[in-house]
């Protein structure tokens, strides 16, 4: 099975190097909102989009032109790949088949600083150092090994400092994971994961362990001229703050969602909807909402968590592990009884305390749940929901610990 990786370094840039970076990624910045500029008129005009093509016989017009002649400086293939994506964005846009339809937006200097090399042939990785077209050897700081065949760099920027996507093509062989056994996990505020077994991890809350010290950034920055040095240097002091909360999180998720595929063989999550839960009390002027505040606070708790990356990183790692994982439906799992199956809200007395009302069981609340979330995990896989070949889903089912419901 071949699968596609990428490998995110910071970049070493010299002076020169860092200017030119920027040079590069203000002229694909331009190439993008000057096309968008033009497909939004022909929008507004009933008129047919253009497409890449046509939108790259502009670019080479703009290139000869006195006006936008500073071009013909940029790299090419930089260029056409931000028309691709461009091109590829109206046609998300205009696909039924896509959940989300969204017109392309303009890009906004500092907020969308990024291009690709797109061509594999044009670079070169030798001894922590990158070859790239016009710009030369960079070096950068490698935190792993490379393993793969380069297929793209995207280059970005964050903070004041330019970073270097590498996205490579790999072959893993499929595989049946060697490991035995299977749980549910219960994702929470007050506890991050509960386990069908009973283990328990606490929450990083990366965001609420920094947000004093943005509150303090935030408010020295309203005191300062919009624009002036000083101005902008808070502003590179409220962007690290964020980017320490985001590396925190983003560390802590993929340790645990590794740890997770290597030792079990079938992993069962509620398919929450986090957009839905985080949604927004207030309400309207002729019928606003009740517990705004506290509401509020439960959003930035429930984001802080990141549940929604948790799952995309479980989802791909453990299916490069030769494990599965299933989502099942959040209903009544924390209301119900993972002994009897007696379902009532009177059953949850407390947030941590279970005592069912038909049999008298009490136990961890967060535990019952985890074990309603792999019984149905259970359910799903024996009914055959999920598209998996027999032999797989039978050497699932013999290696995965069963539990009594």
């Amino acid at each position: 099975m071949k699968i596609k990786k990428a490998y995110k370094f910071r970049l070493k840039p010299s002076k020169i190097q860092y200017q030119e970076l920027n040079k590069i990624s203000g002229a694909c910045r331009f190439a993008w909102n000057k096309a968008l500029s033009l497909n939004l008129n022909r929008l507004q005009k009933k008129q047919p989009l253009m497409w890449y093509h046509e939108l790259d016989f502009w670019s080479k017009l703009w290139k000869s032109s006195d006006e936008y002649s500073f071009l013909k400086l940029i790299p090419a293939h930089c260029l056409q790949q931000k028309l691709k994506d461009l091109d590829k964005a109206f046609r998300d846009a205009f696909d039924k088949n896509q959940p989300l339809k969204r017109i392309p937006k303009f890009k906004k200097k500092n907020l969308s600083d990024s291009f690709r090399f797109p061509e594999p042939n044009h670079l070169e990785i030798n001894n922590r150092r990158i070859k790239f077209p016009r710009l030369g050897w960079m070096g950068f700081h490698q935190s792993q090994k490379i393993i793969g065949n380069v297929r793209n760099v995207t280059i970005s920027k964050k903070n004041n400092h330019w970073f270097a996507s590498i996205q490579v093509e790999t072959e893993i062989t499929n595989k049946i994971t060697e490991a035995k056994s299977c749980i549910g996990i219960d994702v929470g505020v007050t506890q991050f994961a509960t386990l069908s077994d009973g283990t328990v991890i606490k929450p990083i809350n990366s965001f609420r362990k920094q947000e004093k010290q943005l509150k303090h950034a935030q408010k020295n920055l309203s005191r300062k001229k919009k624009f002036s040095n000083n101005w902008k240097k808070q502003k590179n002091k409220i962007g690290k703050i964020h980017s320490k909360i985001t590396c925190i999180r983003h560390d802590f998720l993929h340790k645990l969602s590794t740890q997770f595929s290597k030792n079990h063989a079938m992993i069962v999550i509620e398919d929450l909807k986090i957009s839905n839960m985080s949604k927004s009390a207030s309400g309207t002027v002729e019928s606003p909402g009740k517990n705004v505040s506290a509401k509020s606070g439960l959003n930035k708790s429930l984001l802080d968590q990141g549940f929604g990356e948790f799952k995309r990183q479980l989802e791909y790692k453990i299916n490069w592990q030769g494990g599965i994982l299933i989502k099942v439906n959040p209903q009544y799992t924390s209301q119900k009884c993972h002994v009897c199956g007696h379902i009532d809200k009177e059953n949850r007395k407390s947030q941590s305390n279970f005592a069912c009302i038909a049999c008298h069981h009490k136990e961890n609340a967060d535990i019952n749940a985890a074990k309603n979330i792999l019984a149905a995990g259970h359910v799903v896989l024996a009914c055959g929901e999920i598209g998996l070949p027999n032999s797989m889903k039978q050497e699932l089912l013999r290696n995965c610990e069963r539990i009594a419901v």
